[in-house]
């Protein structure tokens, strides 16, 4: 794919997690399965595309109502994140992580992450994976999840970024609902190809796409 050139480096990078820092859909499989056996006494149903990037409450509200149990989907919801911390796994690091955050580091860039994920799965994760980030937002530090944009302006506004920086902030996403997020938010949508298409991912907004976050390390390095 050509990419545009950019003149200068961004002021501020914010990342999703799931889908972007690590591959965590074991991890999160594995959580809801359990949770929802212990619940529901039944095996958890396919997990849809659609609900891809959304925050857990509607995920417990759509396996709940498979069921027919919409009024346990906070129990659901609660249980899964216990099962997420209690029965911990690892997720898997995905390329390029370690090279950007060392990158930005070094050029005194702020980043962080904000996510639909539970903050204390970011925060397990990060501990596990000795990645380095210091600032970072769970599905619990908002009043509306992505694809509201709370998420991204509270993480920016966190790293010290004012309204009228917003549009020169690259937002890394690889659902539709995060980068929504990040386009409402006025900041500038990157999409990574984990789970959606390049056309899918520009018509939700994103202004560049790349396969994984190493491939948009390898361009911002050459500015």
């Amino acid at each position: 794919m050509k990419l545009a050139k950019l003149k200068q480096l961004p002021k501020g990078f914010l990342f999703d997690f799931d889908g972007v820092v690590v591959d965590s859909f074991a991890s999160h499989r594995a959580a809801w399965t359990s949770a929802f056996k212990e619940l529901f006494q039944k095996e958890l149903p396919a997990f849809p595309i659609e609900l891809a990037g959304g925050s857990p409450h509607k995920i417990a509200t759509y396996y709940a109502g498979t069921v027919g149990k919409t009024n346990q989907s906070n129990a659901l919801y609660l249980l899964k994140d216990e099962h997420l911390d209690k029965f911990f796994q690892v997720p898997e690091l995905l390329p390029g992580i370690r090279e950007i955050t060392a990158f930005l580091k070094e050029n005194n860039i702020p980043y962080g992450i904000a996510s639909n994920a539970t903050r204390q799965f970011l925060k397990n994760s990060i501990h596990h994976l000795n990645i380095d980030f210091e600032t970072y937002f769970g599905v619990q530090d908002y009043k509306k999840p992505k694809p509201a944009p709370e998420a991204y302006i509270t993480l920016a506004s966190e790293l010290g970024f004012e309204a009228i920086d917003f549009k020169n902030i690259w937002v890394f996403e690889d659902s539709l609902a995060g980068t929504t997020a990040a386009k409402l938010a006025g900041m500038i949508p990157i999409g990574i190809l984990t789970q959606y298409s390049e056309s899918e991912l520009r018509e939700a907004g994103s202004q560049f796409v790349f396969p994984t976050v190493l491939e948009a390390f390898d361009y911002l390095k050459k500015l």
